[in-house]
């Protein structure tokens, strides 16, 4: 029988589709106020990989990842999610969510998305949320499952999320291992 243990802290993040750029900033500014200060924000780049979210969004869509400097509890990812779409409402316009923000959490062994839709591949957490391991890290990167949706098994957003996990792994080494009981 094995002893549970806490949870290592892991690197919050938030993956951002806007077809409003303008109001990336306010965005940022009102997760940080939440999560604290953004510490690895990527370029904003152009994001056409499926239809799904072009008759609410419209066109111009594009995709950023922002770090928190402030690491979680993987426990808090269903109450982070709830917040984010909490989030997503706020920035609504007449037809609809012009900023989707999916929250992740990144280890130094996976990537995992926050979901509200149910599937095989998902597991219920609470409240209505689901994760889903959408990244393994073997051999040096970041490796897509077949589930994992298309734009997270581009070279570019694994190599994004790959330089986050080295800035992470590089907090977890200054910070040494967790205190034992």
């Amino acid at each position: 029988m094995g002893t549970a243990h806490p949870f290592v802290p892991e690197q919050l993040v938030v993956a951002v589709l806007s077809s409003r750029p303008g109001r990336l900033t306010e965005a940022r500014r009102a997760l940080e106020e939440r999560f604290g200060p953004i510490v690895f924000a990527s370029d904003p780049v152009p994001w056409s990989f499926t239809a799904y979210y072009d008759r609410e969004m419209g066109p111009g869509i594009v995709r950023l990842f922002w770090a928190f400097d402030r690491l979680v509890d993987p426990a808090e990812l269903p109450a982070i999610k709830r917040e984010t779409n909490t989030f997503e409402d706020a920035f609504r316009e007449d037809s609809g969510r012009k900023l989707n923000l999916d929250p992740g959490l990144l280890s130094l062994s996976r990537f995992i998305l926050a979901t509200t839709k149910d599937g095989s591949h998902r597991i219920p957490l609470r409240d209505g949320i689901y994760a889903e391991v959408t990244l393994v890290f073997e051999h040096g990167e970041f490796r897509p499952l077949p589930w994992t949706y298309p734009d997270y098994r581009t070279d570019g957003c694994r190599s994004v999320l790959k330089a986050i996990r080295d800035g992470y792994r590089e907090r977890l080494r200054v910070a040494g291992p967790p205190p034992s009981d």
